[in-house]
Order: structure tokens, then sequence, then C-alpha cells
């Protein structure tokens, strides 16, 4: 299949088999695909935490939206951000590059100088906007990856971030939770959306030509 085809068969699902569990082999794939998506200055500044276990999804429902959903996925991503910029963290992050690619430390020196003056200049707030906008491009690419493998897949930011973060201990890792991607496979038969028709905004208005 086409990923359009791929993308035209997986909805937001609202209902979850919770006696059908995500393969390793297909949830690594998945997760591989949202490693390799692209950020800001190259420096990934967010983790997924991945929660297949069932007593933390159980305590994790507090304050979803669609608790039934959260506790009956297979799998639970978390995609959490840096919840500051540091000149520590841009070095890890040049130095561990520049020594896979075999070259020498500080070879983008006056890059990193740049960025590390910019986000110098902004608040902790302005460096959270930022990094946790990078973690939607790696949603989307995961939520592909598992249409490809007709793993069925919900985004979710209907959930708490407070108990979220304190259950996973976010906190102590410099991170803070954005969003939510629930892994699966549909209940066919309590999953409403599963027979209702895809509907998209038609393509003449949703691309305007300049």
């Amino acid at each position: 299949m086409s990923l359009i085809e791929d993308l035209n068969w997986r909805h937001a699902v609202k209902a979850y088999d919770p006696a059908k569990k995500v393969s390793q082999e297909d949830l690594n794939k998945i997760l591989e695909a949202a490693r390799l998506a692209p950020t800001s200055s190259g420096l990934q500044p967010f983790r997924i935490i991945v929660v297949e276990n069932q007593e933390l999804k159980n305590k994790m429902v507090k304050g979803a939206l669609n608790p039934e959903v959260m506790r009956d996925s297979s799998h639970v991503l978390v995609f959490a951000a840096w919840d500051s910029y540091s000149n520590e963290k841009i070095d890890k992050v040049y130095d561990y590059t520049t020594d896979e690619r075999d070259l020498p430390r500080g070879r983008f020196g006056s890059y990193t100088d740049k960025i590390k003056e910019l986000y110098g200049a902004q608040t902790p707030e302005q460096h959270f906007a930022h990094t946790a906008r990078q973690t939607y491009i790696a949603l989307g690419l995961a939520m592909a990856q598992a249409a490809e493998l007709k793993v069925d897949s919900t985004p979710a930011e209907g959930f708490s971030n407070e108990v979220v973060d304190e259950i996973l201990g976010l906190k102590e890792l410099d991170l803070k939770s954005v969003s939510l991607l629930y892994l699966g496979y549909r209940d066919q038969d309590n999953d409403w959306m599963a027979s209702m028709k895809k509907v998209r905004i038609p393509m003449e208005e949703f691309i305007i030509k300049k």
C-alpha cells in the first residue's frame, strides 16, 4: 500500500482490544520512525517514554479525557520535551555528533555559539514552547509508520500533564509531557469511529495557491 492509502486507512481509534498487543518488532519500527524525525538544529530536544505496564497505565488515566482508550491500549508513547535549553545539553548533542562522524569536537562551534546565544536570551517558557513543537513532527511520523504496519493509533493531548509527569518522574529528567500516542488494535464492535467515513476538508479549500 502507498502512504496515502495507509493514511486513509487509519483513524483515531476510540476503543482498543486489550487482549491484542503490538509486537516488539512493530513497536521498534514505530519508535525508529520517531527517532529519525527532523528537529531544529538536530538537537532532538525530547524523549519518548514507552509505557506498557498496566499498573502505570491505570494510574495515568486520572485526568484523561478517554481513560478507557489509555487503559486498553497495548502501549502508551509519551512524547516529553526538554523543559529548557542549556549549553550543556547542546554540547552533549554536538559532541556525540562529531564523535559519530569522526570529526574533532568543536567542529561546529561557530554554529553552536550562535544557538547558545539565541536560547540564552530566552526564558525557560520560550524554550519549552519550542522544544514541545519539535515533538509533533515525530508524533506524525510515528503515526504514519504505525499505519503502514496496520497498527492502530490515537494521538492525545487530553490528559493531565501533571499526573503523567509525576508518575513517570519526568521532572527529574528535565522533561515535561507534551502529547501521548496510544497504540494497539481496534475493538471493532466498540470503536464507533471504525465504520465512519473518513472526512477531511476538500483539497480545493485546504490548499491556497498564490
